[in-house]
């Protein structure tokens, strides 16, 4: 199995402006509600639950800076969602470093 597959900062706003696109973020509560990107869906990797997944939309993984995103696409894989292949590698750091909204 190779890794994810990886999607730019452009790419993604415009999906997520567009709706055909959700960020999971996998990281966990306290870092998530410290601040994440608009519209982010939490599945944190402690307890991460294939089932949440949303079907209707390309999911985006993301986590701080890439690392757990991923882990989160592999478990991802073995539950059989061979459709959740993308993560947002430079995470949420990434994000705020490009002076992005940041949802609380």
């Amino acid at each position: 199995m190779s890794g994810p597959k990886e999607i730019g900062i452009d790419a993604l706003k415009a999906g997520l402006r567009d709706g055909s696109m959700i960020v999971v973020d996998v990281r966990e509560a306290a870092e998530f509600d410290a601040g994440h990107i608009p519209g982010s869906l939490f599945n944190p990797l402690s307890a991460f639950d294939v089932s949440l997944l949303p079907k209707d939309k390309t999911v985006i993984l993301s986590c701080r800076s890439g690392n757990r995103s991923k882990t989160a696409f592999a478990l991802a894989q073995a539950g059989g969602r061979t459709d959740v292949d993308t993560h947002f590698a430079p995470g949420f750091l990434g994000w705020a470093a490009a002076n992005e909204t940041i949802e609380h």
